[in-house]
């Protein structure tokens, strides 16, 4: 696809929806381009921008830290200190406490400094909201949900995709939320329940989760130490991330932040492969490391790993409309049962005085999570034809 735009032009040089639609477009082959390179290429690439980063940040007189948490940051940071940088050049920052028991002890290793959340996980529900669906979306339920008149033409956009002079007068348009989660959530708004949308009345939602308990405490410590991040983003992983990236590239310096993606053009293999190639500690819910006989078509193996792909907080919900059973709540259970009945059961208390957590809100989405250990079983108690249990995907895990 040719893309007839310069190569530095801006947002505001864009006078059109077409405009804005080929500029998107442009970025987005861009980006392309440094992902279908062979991994060695990419390391290269990583490293250069990783150094790229440190000196510009230097000469601006700012220090520099890695932002650690799962596989993606935990890599990064180790390849950071392969490449001689010490504690005291660029340390290693983490909201720990947050992640898996077996992360934090990887975290632990590498010396991180761990800092606290603003909130707790059980108040940032209770107070805040559920992180369901995307980030994207539940920003968007969350505005409807909590009208002013500031956001009302924003609030008309999610409900209709009409957007005005702003927007360039587009209908139909991405502001929109999708109307599966229209008719459920589009009641929040008064012109949404004259469209005959509901919305729940027994929780809330919000994106606001990352914001409290790693967002805001690391911005804080890096403003104490005039600290910029290098960050394990990647564009692969797709959403708000893979926007950012494409538009703003791995090293960004803005007027109110700075930050490095030197993994932005990396796939979740290319990771792995690196993790395996410095000897990295990949923290035992990723499970053990799978390589690929076959070669790809940049002339790599495919690198995966047998347990978690992603991991996150335990009471996050962003993507699980995506999963099949055996999901992360699922898995959650067999980690730890008890874990489980807490956050799916009992983590929040509603205006009547009853205990709720998960369950309700998936059963308000229509996810299935009941029973965990017998999903898989039709009414007569027997294992459905090609359903695994999740007893089986632990053994097999066990296996590999």
């Amino acid at each position: 696809m040719a893309i007839e735009l310069e190569v530095n032009i801006e947002r505001k040089d864009l006078k059109t929806k077409e405009d804005y639609k080929r500029y998107k477009a442009y970025l987005h082959e861009m980006m392309l381009q440094k992902q279908r390179v062979p991994y060695s290429i990419k390391r290269r690439m990583a490293e250069t921008r990783i150094k790229d980063f440190y000196e510009e940040a230097q000469r601006r007189g700012l220090n520099c830290h890695v932002s650690v948490g799962g596989l993606d940051s935990i890599t990064l940071a180790c390849l950071i200190r392969e490449m001689g940088y010490t504690a005291e050049q660029i340390p290693f920052v983490s909201a720990s406490s947050l992640e898996d028991i077996s992360i934090q002890k990887v975290h632990k290793e590498l010396g991180c400094i761990n800092v606290k959340p603003l909130k707790s996980k059980v108040k940032i529900l209770q107070e805040e909201g559920f992180p369901v669906l995307s980030k994207r979306i539940a920003n968007k339920i969350n505005t409807i949900a909590n009208p002013t008149e500031k956001n009302k033409t924003v609030r008309h956009a999610i409900i209709t995709g009409e957007c005005g002079e702003l927007g360039h007068f587009a209908t139909n348009s991405k502001m929109k939320l999708p109307q599966t989660y229209l008719k459920i959530f589009g009641g929040y708004d008064e012109e949404g329940r004259k469209l005959g949308y509901t919305n729940p009345t027994n929780f809330k939602v919000s994106h606001k989760c990352c914001y409290y308990l790693k967002e805001a405490p690391c911005d804080l410590w890096a403003q104490e130490h005039n600290s910029v991040p290098y960050l394990g983003l990647m564009a692969s992983e797709g959403g708000q991330r893979a926007d950012a990236l494409e538009e703003h590239g791995c090293n960004y310096f803005g007027k109110t932040t700075a930050r490095s993606a030197p993994f932005a053009f990396f796939y979740h293999s290319d990771v792995i492969h690196l993790a395996v190639d410095l000897g990295v500690h990949i923290p035992d819910i990723y499970g053990e490391v799978k390589i690929s006989e076959e070669l790809n078509e940049f002339g790599d193996h495919e690198y995966s790993t047998t347990g978690e792909q992603r991991t996150g907080c335990s009471m996050c919900g962003f993507g699980i409309q995506l999963e099949s059973r055996p999901h992360r709540f699922d898995r959650l259970f067999f980690r730890n049962p008890k874990e489980w009945d807490f956050w799916m059961n009992r983590c929040c208390t509603d205006d009547d005085g009853i205990k709720y957590g998960w369950g309700r809100v998936l059963d308000y989405i229509g996810i299935p999570w009941r029973d965990p250990e017998h999903w898989w079983l039709n009414e007569s108690g027997k294992q459905l034809a090609g359903q695994m249990s999740i007893f089986d995907y632990a053994e097999a895990d066990k296996e590999k």
